[in-house]
């Protein structure tokens, strides 16, 4: 099994979160236009396939091989696993996955076959997390994008302390998206 532990190490603190201006004006459109929801984990196989699909600069092929996907399904299954997924009008249009393990959220891979649908996303994602104290989202590896929506990369030393307080916390029990929850933004949901 394959384990990817870089140092330095990308993370982001979900109260670090930047939301520019043209993402909340893409999020405050998304969140008032019907047929546009956030769902979680309401077709996880889809999400990992459609991630496992993405072309990758400097990449020939994917880790997320189908021996992956059907270990990652299990994992799923068992509770542990969890998609954020972006719908428009009956339609996947985006989402990410990740691991959960007390209150840490490691993200594994994303996908977007709209303009920004990763993007939403993961903001669903930082709201949720805020809302259940989770406070810091695993990303691995630094990425421009990342970045600039306030990832930033710690040492392994300090990664390594964050998880020690936070793997064993009392783990989330209900992954469901509540579109109230898009006020940890600041923005206003239609409820």
């Amino acid at each position: 099994m394959l384990w990817w532990s870089p140092d330095p190490r990308m993370v982001l603190p979900t109260a670090e979160f930047k939301l520019h201006r043209s993402l909340r004006k893409t999020l405050q459109r998304f969140i008032t236009t019907p047929g546009c929801e956030v769902h979680v984990d309401r077709v996880f196989p889809r999400v990992i396939h459609a991630c496992s699909n993405v072309p990758r600069e400097d990449q020939d092929g994917t880790w997320i091989v189908a021996d992956m996907q059907r270990a990652y399904c299990n994992w799923h299954a068992a509770g542990a696993v969890h998609s954020f997924e972006t719908w428009m009008d009956g339609e996947l249009v985006g989402g990410l996955y990740g691991v959960s393990l007390g209150r840490m959220f490691f993200g594994e891979s994303m996908f977007s076959r709209r303009t920004d649908a990763s993007k939403i996303a993961l903001a669903a994602l930082v709201c949720f997390c805020r809302a259940h104290g989770i406070g810091l989202i695993d990303c691995q590896q630094n990425t421009s994008h990342l970045a600039s929506l306030g990832a930033r990369e710690v040492s392994r030393a300090d990664f390594l302390r964050h998880l020690a307080s936070t793997v064993d916390a009392e783990p989330v029990q209900s992954w469901t998206y509540d579109d109230s929850m898009w006020m940890q933004l600041g923005l206003r949901p239609k409820l």
